[in-house]
């Protein structure tokens, strides 16, 4: 039996077919991405659980508005001004520690900053390294992000320190010479290394404030033609006044603005190569006679500073304060701890409550300890030097070779500075941190605030221009310390190792 069947169209055919498999095969592939969707999702979630956990039995804490940060430098477990998070405890509840209360209604001096002094050869030996090495060092010292330590004043000498290569003045004339008009005045040697090194600093900074101190007069203005020892002879007072109008002056047409100048750095001490003696009386009668004057009829606003020397000396500057004629042109005075007691100048203040105070200098030095300095420096100076009023606290030279070079014949010969500069490497010594510790955190404006202190747990407190809370600490116990930090009635418990120093930002 024969059969017809009718023609099928073989395109049409495998096209149908084609098409539900297309179909199938799209229904299918959804489905498996549904699943796996679902699959990440649960096993991103049952991650994410078990990380949480795991970062809390780290004891590493996730950010939260409450939280504190701080910096710590401990030499006894090798932590070098690192940062680490805290996060206050809101309970009632207090443990036994003893507890630092931050009473921010109690208000002391504002902060002008905390430095270093830029010497003459500090500058030199910048100077000298590679532009890219420079810039790496000075970005670290003087800028504020990241790691950068902020430092945010600085010291130069008006004419040449005793850690400068040779000794000079600004108008150095041979013997038997005198230049009354200053017409030989010249910053020429500041133009070498200082000045450019000061440019590159104000463009990190521009806010930087800078103080000007004379180790010497010009030889031809002093009583043995000298540049070591001798006084300022009164017939030269005027010109010597306007000397310091000049210096203000062309500083100032460099773009360096000198913000405040001590009259004579040392003066009770003319043992050093450069160095003048003058003493209470003579510093008084120069600024009633010239300087005064001087700066008011040239429009000269930088501050006047008398003293500029040791603590065991405190009747310096209270004599030149009771001479009002005197008085009417001084901002302050400022001191050194090379003799004395930092609590000296508390009397000061309190005799004079309308001149500021100012610590412009103190020696690391070498080889340096880390300990033993940071230790002493903080406690004593960066604490106890704006415990007991003073603006800024500034340390010594900045950098010095391995050698701790350069220096005057005469100068300092173990001067350790801040850093080590050996042609472009760079090695942080015990001032780096002691100032890190401040100068990053207590920024220009920053006012003291009231904290309880101890003998244990020396501590300082400021309220900073964004209205932060810090509180600067050293365990000067013999052991670990655990201590409380309480500020509007949250606490935060924390420890220090022996001998360290502690920032805390709240």
């Amino acid at each position: 039996m024969e059969v017809q069947l009718e023609p099928i169209s073989g395109c049409d055919h495998f096209q149908n077919i084609s098409l539900q498999n297309n179909t199938d095969n799209q229904l299918h592939i959804m489905k498996k991405k549904v699943v796996s969707i679902f699959l990440i999702a649960f096993l991103g979630f049952v991650i994410t659980v078990h990380a949480r956990k795991s970062t809390a039995n780290l004891g590493i804490k996730r950010p939260s508005k409450s939280d504190a940060t701080v910096w710590i430098t401990s030499p006894e477990s090798n932590v070098l001004f690192q940062s680490q998070n805290l996060s206050f405890n809101l309970k009632k509840e207090k443990n036994k520690n003893p507890t630092i209360l931050i009473d921010p209604t109690l208000t002391f001096q504002t902060i002008d900053g905390f430095g270093n002094c830029l010497t003459g050869g500090s500058a030199m030996l910048l100077h000298r390294m590679d532009p890219r090495s420079r810039q790496a060092i000075l970005k670290e010292l003087f800028a504020t992000d990241g790691n950068n330590i902020g430092i945010s004043y600085l010291r130069i000498s008006i004419g040449a320190s005793d850690l400068d290569e040779h000794v000079f003045s600004y108008d150095d004339l041979p013997v038997g010479e005198t230049d009354i008009t200053l017409s030989r005045f010249s910053l020429a040697p500041d133009q070498a290394d200082l000045i450019p090194v000061l440019k590159e600093i104000l463009a990190i900074n521009p806010d930087i404030k800078i103080l000007g101190s004379p180790w010497s007069a010009p030889t031809w203005m002093k009583t043995n033609n000298n540049s070591k020892g001798g006084s300022l002879k009164p017939e030269f007072y005027d010109a010597y006044a306007k000397y310091f109008v000049k210096y203000i002056q062309g500083m100032k047409s460099e773009g360096i603005t000198i913000d405040a100048i001590t009259i004579q750095n040392e003066p009770l001490h003319p043992g050093n190569n450069p160095s003048l003696f003058m003493p209470a009386d003579e510093q008084a009668q120069f600024i009633r006679q010239s300087l005064g004057p001087v700066f008011a009829a040239s429009g000269i606003r930088s501050k006047i500073i008398v003293y500029d020397h040791n603590a065991d000396r405190p009747d310096y500057p209270l004599a030149i304060f009771k001479d009002p004629e005197a008085a009417k042109y001084v901002d302050g005075s400022a001191f050194h701890l090379y003799g004395g007691k930092i609590e000296a100048l508390t009397p000061v203040h309190n005799a004079y409550p309308d001149k500021n105070l100012y610590f412009t200098e103190q020696w690391v030095g070498a080889p340096g300890n880390l300990a033993a300095d940071l230790a002493w420096h903080v406690r004593t100076l960066i604490i106890g030097g704006t415990r007991n009023w003073c603006r800024i606290v500034l340390e010594w030279n900045l950098a010095a070779d391995p050698k701790y070079n350069p220096h005057t014949p005469g100068g300092c010969t173990e001067c350790l500075g801040a850093i080590t500069i050996d042609g472009n490497q760079v090695t942080r010594n015990p001032a780096y941190y002691i100032l890190a510790h401040a100068a990053k955190l207590v920024r220009p404006g920053s006012v003291r605030i009231g904290s309880n202190t101890s003998e244990e747990l020396p501590n300082v407190a400021f309220r900073t221009p964004d209205g932060k809370k810090v509180l600067i600490v050293q365990n000067n116990s013999g052991g670990r310390k655990n201590f409380n930090i309480e500020f509007k009635r949250k606490t935060v418990s924390v420890s220090l190792d022996k001998g360290a120093v502690g920032t805390y930002i709240l």
